[in-house]
């Protein structure tokens, strides 16, 4: 992907993420005031989670196959809404059955999170590098890097539940390589130039 492309194209992104979270509200929504609404043919009850499916499928085929600005917003709003309507029907698609599961919300927090840091990190990625590279000049990401392995193996030897073990063991990772960055900057910049 060239690097216009993400600087020119971020509110394509936006777009996309409002759409996502508008139609899984609609999605919710519709739902939680007609539980008893829904499709039945040839004796298959046909689950919202398809109409979502088609949308990203039609999204998709629009992004990758034409070039204009038109159809690109056009293809940005149908994957946000097909992607809204399947993220409202993913506990029931994990549980095998229960729309109401907890981990459509977590699900959905998650993503929007993921997705935000993201666009975030695609429209301001020059500036974050940038500011990145002069805090590691500093002692702080030294300090910061090996507080955070420190206090992550501290918490990783007392800990049984393996799911925090390997949230520890990723944050190990951070701190070193917070370390490795700190050292790396440093000797680049005392080098002398040729």
């Amino acid at each position: 992907m060239s690097p216009e492309i993400g600087v020119n194209r971020p509110h394509l992104s936006i777009l996309a993420l409002i759409c996502f979270i508008i139609s899984f509200l609609i999605a919710r929504t519709f739902t939680t005031l007609n539980p008893t609404t829904w499709l039945i043919t040839g004796g298959l009850h046909i689950h919202h989670f398809w109409y979502g499916l088609v949308l990203l499928v039609i999204g998709g085929w629009l992004a990758i196959s034409y070039s204009s600005q038109r159809v690109d917003q056009l293809a940005a709003i149908l994957f946000g809404l097909g992607g809204g309507i399947l993220g409202d029907e993913v506990g029931l698609l994990l549980t095998f059955g229960d729309y109401w599961s907890e981990l459509t919300y977590s699900f959905i927090v998650v993503l929007l999170i993921f997705t935000s840091i993201l666009i975030l990190l695609t429209q301001y990625s020059n500036i974050i590098l940038k500011e990145f590279d002069e805090h590691l000049r500093h002692d702080i990401a030294l300090y910061f890097g090996v507080f955070l392995s420190a206090i992550s193996i501290v918490f990783i030897l007392d800990s049984t539940n393996i799911i925090t073990a390997n949230i520890l063991s990723l944050t190990i990772v951070m701190g070193c390589f917070l370390i490795f960055a700190y050292f790396t900057q440093r000797y680049r910049h005392k080098r002398p130039r040729q």
